[in-house]
């Protein structure tokens, strides 16, 4: 998970792209936020949902796995619901498979 949430941030701090990072291992009300606010197709057939997982305010976008293959397609800005800024590669579709 730590190795997860480092690519994310890493790819977030070095494409300056403005976030905000919730500790959800210190902070019970940021846990419980993050519970309530995952899709139920999202969630694992058991027990909870594990960071890291991204919103766009309270918007769900997705896991890790979806994250990753959209960043492999180019495709991150899309992803995250932001325009890309000029001179960057966008795709303009994010495909994932649910096991």
């Amino acid at each position: 998970i730590k190795k997860q949430q480092q690519d994310v941030l890493g790819f977030l701090e070095a494409n300056k792209i403005e976030f905000e990072e919730k500790d959800i291992a210190a902070n019970e009300e940021n846990r419980k936020w993050m519970r309530e606010n995952v899709p139920e197709d999202s969630r694992p057939a058991s027990g909870n949902p594990l960071p890291p997982r991204l919103f766009n305010d309270s918007r769900y976008l997705g896991d890790y796995e979806a994250f990753f293959e959209a960043r492999e397609n180019n495709a991150v800005y899309a992803f995250l619901g932001l325009t890309a800024p000029p001179g960057s590669k966008v795709g303009v579709r994010i495909s994932h498979s649910k096991p």
